[in-house]
């Protein structure tokens, strides 16, 4: 679905922000992309949704090389990839509900789509009864949420999340990291770029990280080095490795069982997040249904010039 070939950025002042990048991202991955600041993360972003262009190599999104996608599809492009962003980005004029809409208006649907599709995607998020509430009465972690809606309300292939958590606690951050994993299992592709180190080691998905613009490492099922490992500068005896190596194996013992805890919790939390507006119904829709059945809806609504229409 997504692949750099070869792909290099020279910014005009001769920063050089990636160097010879060559990854491929299938449909339906949930792709972690890590480094320090200015490791270009924020730059491959930027590619992606054709705010620049390499000035080497190709960006190929859904079969389409974005360098030659001529600008009057552009903006359908966009409005095919979800964004969410470190700083919420939420019009402080306006409700979570007017908020989550406004990207469904510039598509042209209408009042009575927009009020269907709105409800079930606040619903999903577990926002439907701060519908009316306007962004400064939000917590950090429902403000996010309702970037997590705005991101899913055009039923995207993609969503891109960048620093989704960097301004959340830990719990709301590793809930808002489990409602895109739980979005991610219903078929949308999602690459997250993020400094949290505990939620990349947490879930264990695909890694990507890059260093000083140039791609160091792409594992499945990776994890965030935050300290790279140093030689010991002394001896130790047998005795003292053996007592290490317990001492090793007993963290990695209760580390896994952390962890298998750590998961439980979080999808309990979801589950009763999700269920909440639908404990009373008899025949409850799982979440990948919900967003199947918004992506029927969505089949009809065309955006304003149908010729113009990319699918992803």
């Amino acid at each position: 679905m997504i692949e750099f070939r070869n792909t290099e950025k020279v910014y005009p002042n001769g920063a050089k922000a990636l160097t010879d990048i060559n990854f491929r991202i299938e449909s339906g991955e949930f792709v972690f992309c890590i480094g320090e600041s200015g490791a270009g993360k924020s730059t491959l972003i930027r590619l992606i949704t054709c705010e620049e262009k390499p000035s080497k190599g190709t960006v190929i999104l859904d079969n389409y090389e974005l360098s030659r996608l001529q600008k009057r599809l552009i903006p359908n492009l966009r409005s095919k990839i979800g964004m969410i962003y470190q700083d919420f980005r939420l019009i402080e004029s306006k409700t979570v509900f007017e908020n989550v809409a406004f990207a469904m208006e510039i598509m042209g649907a209408s009042k009575a789509q927009i009020k269907r599709r709105v409800s079930m995607v606040l619903s999903v998020v577990g926002l439907r009864d701060k519908a009316d509430h306007c962004p400064s009465e939000l917590s950090g972690g429902e403000a996010q949420r309702v970037g997590v809606a705005r991101a899913m309300i055009n039923n995207p292939g993609l969503i891109l999340a960048d620093e989704p958590t960097g301004n959340l606690d830990p719990a709301n951050g590793e809930a808002i990291l489990a409602l895109l994993e739980e979005i991610n299992r219903a078929g949308t592709t999602v690459i997250c770029c993020t400094h949290d180190a505990s939620l990349v080691n947490l879930m264990q998905k695909r890694v990507i990280e890059l260093d000083h613009g140039r791609l160091i490492r792409d594992e499945q099922c990776g994890t965030y080095t935050d300290f790279p490992e140093k030689e010991l500068s002394f001896e130790r005896s047998d005795a003292d490795i053996a007592e290490m190596d317990e001492a090793i194996y007993e963290n990695m013992h209760y580390e896994h069982k952390r962890r298998e805890a750590k998961r439980a919790k979080q999808s309990a939390e979801i589950k009763s997040m999700l269920d909440e507006d639908s404990r009373k119904r008899r025949n409850r829709l799982s979440l990948a249904e919900r967003i199947a059945k918004m992506r029927m809806l969505a089949e009809n609504i065309e955006p304003n010039n149908p010729e113009n229409k990319i699918n992803i």
